[in-house]
């Protein structure tokens, strides 16, 4: 069974490739447009990993991933935030948020599918 993608971003400019890039590499993907939105898909499908904006209408991205990692039934779902912002500061904050990493736009093709396939890897059993 494929891999499931949450794409938060009210940016159709972003969503569309990003999307179309995703699927290309087998992944099932689905998207939000708002904070609201994506808790709602979150609970609904469990997704394995969210590429989530910091900015947009509703929570923001940093309340979202406060959200995800204070529930525990989703505590295994990683979380890179695509964001703007590029400052040390808020970099620092959304590490600490829980995010396991963060990319700042505009970004590569080539970075985001690294990072996604680190993050999505099998884990490896002894």
């Amino acid at each position: 069974m494929p891999q499931t993608i949450l794409i938060v971003d009210d940016e159709q400019s972003i969503v569309v490739p990003l999307r179309f890039l995703m699927e290309q590499k087998g992944y099932n993907v689905i998207t939000a447009s708002s904070g609201e939105d994506a808790v709602d898909k979150i609970s609904k499908f469990r997704p394995d990993l969210i590429l989530l904006d910091v900015i947009h209408p509703g929570f923001d991205g940093f309340e979202i991933c406060q959200i995800v990692r204070e529930n525990p039934e989703w505590k295994d779902t990683k979380i890179i935030l695509v964001t703007t912002m590029v400052r040390d500061v808020d970099i620092a904050k959304g590490l600490a948020f829980g995010a396991n990493a963060y990319i700042t736009k505009p970004f590569s093709n080539s970075e985001i599918m690294k990072q996604v396939g680190e993050l999505l890897k099998p884990e490896m059993s002894d």
